[in-house]
């Protein structure tokens, strides 16, 4: 068995109450962070897990809702942040005034930016990157279902590395160690990006944005424009965990439509192909948030900076954030695809 740690997990999503709940059924300690209202269910209701078609159920998890309750309770060895990219700022306002004294943050966020805001606030030295690359789904709150289990990726620069995928290796997940960060960050990204912020702007699934000819060949561009900032970094993609990132990049660069479209919408069936991505669940939740600007909006600011154009990756930004802010009317492109793209023709050069 793996040495035991003491683990705090920021949020209890989908992704935050599979690792946490995980790592508790294999005897880690965990305690978990989260809004009252969510935290007072939590504590009440307990936790529950359905994976590989199995149920679990753990009650009485110790939540909080204030990080300074959180501290009180005990000291942590990780922190697990696994909050939406857009709420890493709220996070670390929160955790400021103990910065000294926190453990270092197993970053499992989407994005390629949020690891160096932790970093402004904490310090580089406490920062591991990670993703996770399996699916999960969340039916309520602190209730998962494991959909497809693929594996978590960690950044193998850090002391606790090790020790950490230890763990999660010993609570029965795929863990690779990554020697190169922004390589598992930014192959995790273009996964991330195919078909979902027009899925979410159309309200079409992702194998009928990739089964329509011209949605597709938006999905290339704005594929190909990730690549190319990739490119001028020098960061080459990785295979991740169960998910061969090497070979999708390499269909979206050299083969012409007529070859890929299969191929990438077979990926894409893989995952999901049937299921509404997260742009689209969170443009419908009432929020008013959106991760599309954290995703696209990090390869529009990374191309700036680099002199590559990214076009495509700014209109679908521009165009979701309208949508998530009220801009633009919820249904302006609502099953409207000629209409989608009869607009992006008249901003975007050669669409």
């Amino acid at each position: 068995m793996a040495s035991r740690l003491n683990w705090l997990v920021y949020g209890a999503g989908a992704i935050g109450t599979y690792i946490g709940s995980s790592l508790m059924l294999h005897g880690q300690k965990v305690v978990f962070l989260e809004q009252p209202d969510a935290a007072a269910q939590l504590s009440e209701r307990g936790l529950k897990l359905n994976i590989g078609g199995q149920d679990y159920r753990i009650l009485h998890p110790q939540v909080f809702s204030t990080l300074m309750d959180a501290l009180a309770f005990s000291t942590y060895d990780v922190i697990i942040f696994a909050l939406k990219s857009y709420d890493t700022i709220n996070a670390l306002q929160s955790m400021r005034p103990y910065a000294a004294n926190l453990p270092p943050v197993l970053c499992l966020q989407n994005g390629v930016e949020n690891e160096t805001t932790i970093a402004s606030v904490l310090g580089k030295h406490r920062v591991i990157a990670a993703t996770i690359t399996s699916s999960v789904r969340r039916r309520a709150a602190g209730d998962i279902v494991l959909e497809r289990s693929r594996g978590v990726g960690i950044s193998a620069g850090h002391p606790l590395s090790s020790a950490i995928a230890a763990a999660l290796s010993d609570a029965e997940m795929n863990v690779l160690l990554f020697s190169s960060t922004m390589a598992m960050k930014w192959s995790k990204m273009l996964t991330n990006l195919l078909a979902n912020a027009s899925s979410a702007i159309l309200a079409m699934t992702p194998l009928e944005i990739l089964s329509h000819p011209g949605l597709y060949r938006l999905e290339i561009d704005q594929l190909r424009e990730a690549i190319a900032v990739m490119r001028a970094q020098h960061i080459h993609p990785v295979n991740l965990p169960d998910t061969p990132v090497r070979s999708f990049a390499w269909i979206v660069q050299h083969l012409p439509p007529i070859y890929s479209q299969p191929l990438l919408s077979h990926f894409a069936g893989k995952g999901r192909g049937q299921k509404m991505p997260s742009f689209y669940l969170d443009l419908h939740s009432g929020s008013g948030k959106s991760e599309v600007d954290y995703l696209n909006g990090a390869v529009v600011r990374f191309g700036e900076r680099l002199g590559i154009p990214t076009p495509v990756n700014l209109w679908l930004n521009q165009t979701l954030l309208s949508l998530t802010t009220g801009s633009l009317p919820l249904d302006k492109y609502t099953h409207h695809p000629e209409e989608f793209l009869g607009d992006a023709h008249l901003l975007i050069p050669n669409a």
